[in-house]
């Protein structure tokens, strides 16, 4: 029996998850992460570390992908997750706060709120793309994960403009109050957004297609990693979001060391980078619209994307030398343009392989590049902090320091380039194996 196909009524619904969760995320990295290196002179490693955390614990995505196949519902999966993450997010708030006064306990509850983030992220998370990858229609399944990630970042957007304004003056209890407003209103969205989107008759349907006990997650996950395509799909999404994410963390403190920025003018510069994020986004769907000739081909939209970021992060390392009288705003526009671009055919590429291989795998498949997105924006987040913090102490220069960590990013932009066009090429081994499974075919005919 067949599941019934979510309208496009429903994916915006689902969207509204996205923009939830976003709205939370982007308000623990980005705004607090500043608020510990500027206000309270915290060393940039140690947001780099807590963001770490949370993306660390992303490890378990797989499983909880394969539970999403196994089991018969997974709004559960998508409200419960967002619960641990709201908690989360308002914690760290809490946490930044108490480092004001009592630096030690609030590193130690930064810890544990990080932690809830990263499990809050990665089971709502992983459960809501395994939800759209299985009830989408093949050719829907690509647009609609550009329209639930093009929601996500309207949650940026909104919440970064919101948050900059309502932020200023700063202080300790208003970072908290806005914090714990986002949440609230992040559970509201969630709440609307999976409102009987399953259905007691959707919930039959899977049940009847539950795979057998027997199916462990190892062997289900070994399988998936065999399939060409998933495993270099999952090594190309690592290094691509490695480029992506290095340079999230540092950004706003980067504002505000080299520009000057108060904490409402950083955050207000993390909207106009998402802002730009947002019409990359749009712009690749418009111009396949345009030019029909364009619109499948993810692999050239992911090169050129990828090659674009490469270019505006070179300007970012142009502007650290400059200083005050660069564009800034225009160039983290740029960036945030280049990077939207990259990442919604990576997207498109992600919704249409998530069905190859063996059946009720569209879990573990999506849990393992989410793992491998996971991880790679932890470590990237890390490295970027931690190169600031090694440049700055051998160069004494902070402009300089930010110049030679973005264009560094710009490199690996490169190499991330390279291997987009690695990802679609089967080994000559393989290529021979399947001649030969061809010829034994028509032998046997």
């Amino acid at each position: 029996m067949n599941n019934p196909a979510i309208s496009w009524f429903g994916i915006v619904r689902l969207g509204l998850v996205q923009t939830g969760l976003g709205a939370i995320v982007v308000l623990t990295t980005s705004t607090l992460n500043r608020v510990m290196v500027v206000e309270l002179a915290m060393p940039a490693i140690l947001p780099g570390a807590l963001v770490a955390i949370h993306y660390a614990l992303q490890a378990f995505r797989p499983a909880w992908g394969h539970g999403s196949d196994l089991g018969a519902r997974r709004t559960p999966w998508i409200v419960g997750g967002m619960a641990v993450l709201a908690a989360g997010g308002l914690l760290a708030a809490l946490a930044t706060a108490w480092m004001s006064v009592r630096p030690l306990f609030g590193i130690a509850l930064a810890v544990a709120a990080f932690c809830l983030i990263g499990a809050g992220v990665g089971a709502a998370g992983t459960s809501l793309l395994v939800l759209l990858a299985k009830r989408c229609d093949d050719n829907r399944r690509a647009t609609a994960a550009t329209i639930v990630w093009v929601m996500m970042i309207a949650g940026f957007i909104v919440t970064t403009a919101v948050a900059g304004h309502m932020l200023d003056p700063f202080s300790p209890m208003r970072l908290i109050a806005v914090s714990g407003s986002v949440s609230a209103a992040a559970m509201v969205l969630t709440i609307v957004g999976v409102w009987d989107i399953e259905g007691r008759d959707t919930a039959a349907a899977d049940a009847s297609q539950i795979a057998p006990p027997s199916s462990a997650f190892r062997a289900a996950f070994m399988e998936v990693w065999a399939e060409p395509k998933s495993r270099r799909f999952a090594i190309f999404v690592f290094v691509s979001m490695l480029a992506y994410s290095a340079q999230d963390l540092i950004l706003e403190p980067f504002a505000g060391v080299v520009f000057g920025f108060t904490p409402g003018g950083t955050t207000s510069l993390s909207s106009v980078q998402h802002a730009g994020t947002l019409v990359g986004m749009a712009a690749v769907p418009l111009i396949g619209a345009i030019y029909p000739h364009s619109r499948g081909n993810m692999q050239a939209w992911t090169i050129g994307g990828c090659l674009s970021s490469a270019i505006a992060l070179l300007a970012l390392a142009a502007a650290a030398l400059v200083g005050p009288f660069w564009p800034l705003r225009e160039t983290v526009f740029m960036l945030g343009l280049t990077n939207g671009a990259y990442a919604v055919a990576a997207i498109g590429s992600m919704m249409a392989l998530v069905g190859a291989g063996g059946e009720n795998r569209e879990g573990v498949r999506m849990g393992l590049w989410g793992a491998a997105q996971g991880f790679a924006f932890g470590i990237g987040g890390f490295l970027g902090t931690l190169a600031i913090d090694v440049a700055r102490y051998l160069l004494s220069s902070p402009s300089l320091s930010y110049s030679v960590v973005f264009a560094s990013e710009a490199g690996l932009f490169v190499v991330a380039a390279w291997m987009a066009v690695w990802v679609h090429r089967l080994p000559a081994a393989l290529r021979r194996d399947g001649l030969g499974d061809l010829r034994a075919a028509i032998a046997g005919g």
